[in-house]
């Protein structure tokens, strides 16, 4: 019998993990209500040192579900949430969701073409925006259909000598606390919302099979597609990441929030899992070692879940003397590949092994792992989580499955398994077949024990600090450039498993390429972590016989002579 059909890499497992999760039946507003009951005076969040206890979260829950219903937010309505990490953020979250309403996350630092992309597909009329990016919403087109722009000032939640040092320069110093919290002109503020009187007890809840989520990836066409997540889905991914750490006890400890919240892993760990394992989520608005070392010295961290980067500037800092990472219980690695120099630096300071782990939007998002024993293997992602079942399959014929050792195309099934993307029928057919197993367009090899290797990403994404990087979408800003005939973007490995966007352009007869204008329409248009850090001139790209052009061949040369690409580092 097959390894797969067996689930034998279970013996991999560390001590206490089970085969199978206790199976979720209620919704994450019930989650919430069970960790107040157990732990209502302990902290759920710290942020700059100020925290909020379960209970108090509780209660501003209500109070803001309470402000959005009079809004006229209702079960299963789509509210945007355009924010950086900070407690308000985990509040509006969790007061959406108790609507019965769906969250759609942003990030805050997009460009208005990329959020209108995004507000035209989920229709969110609702918007709940960090302060500096509220007016920016507030210019979208109006037949977006926008009617409510709630503004947040997320330093109301840091002690007030720090709200001061962020916002004021030193001369205005002396202006009075109500300077601070006016919301941007035309918005909702915040605070408004939490001073309504708390939602009734008996007010309709969400259910297990609710949507919880729209989270936004793209795949090769560039497209955003809003993967449909429940509630279902996100609590049973948290209780199988608290089944894969069962070291980590249940209402202490720290979580640090390293991860942006928009994001699925960050969604998952700052606001989920630490829900559900009853932990403090000590929450940074941006990753900063220096932020990080502050916080530590009152509330050490206990688990770290981070990206390859993150990790490695961690160490660096802690091998300076200015952190401690002895008291780490956990580390766990998502978004890109974990190197063993990395690995090494870590672990030669930390208290924890650090172990990759593997998953996508769609698996909300943890679907394997590296188990915390003696038999994790670095350089693969690990073997499935709990309740998670995988195929390795022909990707031209994905009913057969391919033998041990050959490279095949990576299939998941498991209770974290997404519903499917937002009005798109057609590509919820492609990625959900029979018995709902998910295609996830990576190919793979597993060994005799149950691991599994990625060996190429059929999809062609560039990964860079922790997201994904549609080359379509670059290479549609770039061939607006005035001079370029096409382009060809892909990612080049760099240190610490992270990619740097690569531009290629091949020119039109007779014109010149003036990067200048290259990189500001990349500004106007497109994410920072998105835009090319190198362009390079070509005479032609390389195609297939049916005229594709083949980014892996234009990838593969450049890795083969990096000196010809300016601004790329060596790897390590």
């Amino acid at each position: 019998m097959h390894l797969n059909a067996t689930r034998a890499w279970n013996r991999f497992y560390a001590p206490g993990t089970p085969i199978d999760i206790e199976t979720v039946t209620g919704s994450l507003s019930d989650l919430l209500d069970e960790r107040v009951a157990e732990y209502a005076d302990r902290d759920a969040i710290s942020f700059f040192g100020a925290t909020v206890t379960y209970r108090e979260l509780a209660d501003r829950v209500s109070r803001v579900a309470a402000g959005l219903r009079d809004l006229g937010v209702g079960r299963g309505d789509r509210v945007a949430l355009v924010m950086p990490n900070a407690p308000t953020h985990v509040i509006a979250f969790y007061a959406v969701l108790r609507l019965g309403a769906v969250v759609v996350e942003h990030n805050p630092l997009y460009t208005p073409d990329e959020l209108e992309v995004q507000f035209r597909d989920h229709g969110a009329q609702v918007v709940v925006a960090w302060d500096k990016v509220a007016p920016t919403i507030a210019a979208l087109p109006a037949d977006l259909g926008i009617r409510h722009i709630v503004s947040v000032d997320v330093t109301r939640d840091m002690p007030f000598g720090t709200r001061l040092a962020l916002r004021l320069p030193v001369a205005k110093a002396r202006e009075s606390r109500a300077k601070l919290t006016a919301p941007a002109p035309g918005t909702i503020p915040f605070s408004r919302l939490e001073r309504s009187k708390p939602l009734p007890a008996d007010h309709p809840r969400p259910t297990v099979t609710d949507l919880a989520c729209l989270q936004y990836t793209s795949g090769t066409t560039g497209t955003p597609k809003g993967a449909m997540i429940t509630h279902g889905n996100l609590w049973s991914n948290a209780r199988q990441g608290a089944a894969w750490m069962p070291d980590f006890t249940r209402g202490e400890g720290s979580i640090y929030g390293l991860l942006p919240m928009f994001h699925s892993f960050g969604v998952l760990l700052s606001v989920i899992y630490s829900v559900e394992t009853g932990s403090r989520a000590v929450l940074f608005p941006t990753f900063d070692p220096e932020l990080v070392s502050q916080a530590a010295k009152r509330f050490p961290p206990t688990f770290v879940p981070a990206v390859p980067p993150m990790f490695d500037r961690l160490a660096r800092v802690a091998r300076e003397g200015k952190l401690d990472l002895s008291g780490v219980v956990y580390a766990i690695s998502g978004a890109m590949t974990l190197t063993p120099a990395v690995v090494k630096r870590w672990e030669d300071l930390a208290g924890s092994m650090l172990n990759e782990g593997y998953g996508l939007t769609e698996t909300s998002p943890v679907a394997l792992a590296n188990p915390f024993t003696s038999h994790r293997k670095i350089g693969a992602i690990g073997i499935p989580f709990p309740s998670t079942d995988i195929r390795v399959v022909d990707p031209n014929e994905p009913t057969r499955e391919v033998a041990q050792g050959e490279v095949g195309e990576l299939l998941i099934r498991g209770p974290q398994v997404f519903q499917g993307y937002w009005n798109r029928p057609e590509e919820t057919a492609a990625a959900l077949i029979e018995d709902r197993w998910l295609r996830t367009g990576d190919l793979v090899v597993q060994d005799d024990e149950g691991f599994v290797t990625v060996v190429d990403r059929k999809k062609e994404l560039i990964i860079t600090g922790g997201f994904n990087v549609s080359p379509s979408e670059v290479e549609r800003v770039v061939n607006t450039v005035p001079g370029v005939a096409e382009s060809a973007v892909v990612g080049i490995p760099r240190g610490g498993g992270a990619e740097v966007v690569t531009a290629v352009v091949v020119l039109e007869p007779g014109a010149t390429f003036d990067e200048d204008v290259a990189r500001t329409e990349a500004r106007e248009h497109l994410a920072e972590y998105k835009r090319p850090s190198s362009y390079v001139v070509w005479e032609e790209l390389p195609k297939s016989l049916i005229g594709k052009v083949l980014r892996r061949r234009v990838r593969d040369t450049l890795i083969a002579d990096r000196k010809a690409v300016r601004a790329l580092p060596d790897e390590d």
